[in-house]
């Protein structure tokens, strides 16, 4: 299998990166992550060969998330089919996320696209692509 260019891993900073519940853990644990490694200031989940670590560490500066700044704008993350992506996109709120563009949604990406965009209250977006856009 040649992995060039799949996600190898993704370190995310965040006020509650050790929090046992909440929008992150709920969110990865439902996409099928499991917790690979726990320390004092973070954690690391892991699905097949990529991971995703969430950490708050010495150096971390607390504060919301600024999608719209220099850095990372949002996190894209498969899915599943049309009709999990909107279990997820369903059960989300009650975890913490709201849904972004509902307006309009599924298709906020465009009419090609099936997704659904999810925010936490730290400002960190998700997006939820199906696997099964024609």
């Amino acid at each position: 299998m040649n992995r060039r260019g799949r996600l190898h891993h993704l370190e995310l900073w965040m006020d509650d990166a050790v929090a046992e519940e909440g929008p992150w853990p709920w969110l990865l644990r439902r996409l099928g992550y499991t917790v690979h490694k726990t320390w004092a200031s973070g954690r690391s989940w892991v699905n097949g060969d990529a991971y995703i670590v969430l950490e708050s560490g010495p150096a971390h500066l607390r504060g919301r998330q600024q999608r719209l700044r220099s850095g990372m704008n949002h996190l894209a993350l498969w899915g599943g089919t049309r009709d999990e992506v909107d279990a997820v996109a369903g059960e989300a709120p009650e975890h913490g996320w709201s849904l972004m563009f509902a307006d309009r949604h599924p298709y906020a990406g465009g009419p090609d696209s099936y997704a659904a965009y999810l925010e936490d209250d730290a400002g960190f977006e998700v997006e939820l692509v199906a696997e099964d856009v024609a």
